[in-house]
């Protein structure tokens, strides 16, 4: 690698492990992973245009003019040992036959939540349930919306207390290095347990 690169260094020996980025429509899982990816993320975005009116739901996100078709990715480094590949998948259900790709491989999944919306993270939650597939929630705290607090919203999208739940700001490097870790933390805690009950 040349000297003065801002590219990170990496070992030989590290591990990549992919991630998922899910939730509903226009909760930000482009902005998520574009905060914190190290690559300037690969996205699938087009404009939202008259065809989808009647077809996307807008309720809530109006100024919304774009949206994923395909997926979303980008790179961090966790560690010299740990790189993340990051997934965001459509949020419309029109897309959810594409989700079964985009999991396979992934060790584990962050499935972002808008409070004015909270319905709308329902299919991603059990998508990850039923595959038992180890997720986190990440409340995302879009400016001028309700802060609830996190038992709240646990109730409200009737998740266990085995499930880690964060408020978040996707715009936020640190915000979202902060939820990563904690998936990461969580699956290797699962495996863990896993390994003991063998």
């Amino acid at each position: 690698m040349a000297s003065g690169s801002s590219e990170p260094r990496r070992s030989l020996t590290a591990a990549a492990v992919k991630i998922l980025i899910a939730g509903g429509f226009g909760v930000g899982k482009t902005t998520m992973v574009g905060s914190v990816s190290e690559v300037p993320p690969l996205r699938t975005e087009e404009l939202i245009t008259e065809a989808s009116a009647g077809v996307d739901d807008l309720t809530g996100v109006e100024r919304k003019t774009t949206t994923t078709v395909a997926l979303d990715f980008g790179r961090i480094t966790i560690n010299p040992e740990l790189i993340l590949y990051l997934f965001g998948t459509p949020g419309q259900d029109r897309f959810w036959f594409m989700w079964d790709e985009l999991a396979y491989g992934a060790i584990g999944a962050v499935v972002l939540a808008d409070t004015r919306r909270l319905d709308s993270c329902f299919p991603a939650v059990d998508f990850f349930e039923r595959r038992r597939l180890p997720f986190v929630v990440g409340v995302n705290c879009f400016d001028g919306a309700y802060r609830y607090g996190t038992e709240e919203v646990r109730a409200a999208l009737d998740v266990g207390p085995h499930v880690p739940l964060l408020l978040c700001d996707a715009r936020d490097r640190e915000s979202t290095k902060q939820v990563l870790a904690a998936l990461v933390q969580h699956v290797m805690a699962g495996n863990s347990l896993a390994a003991a009950d063998r």
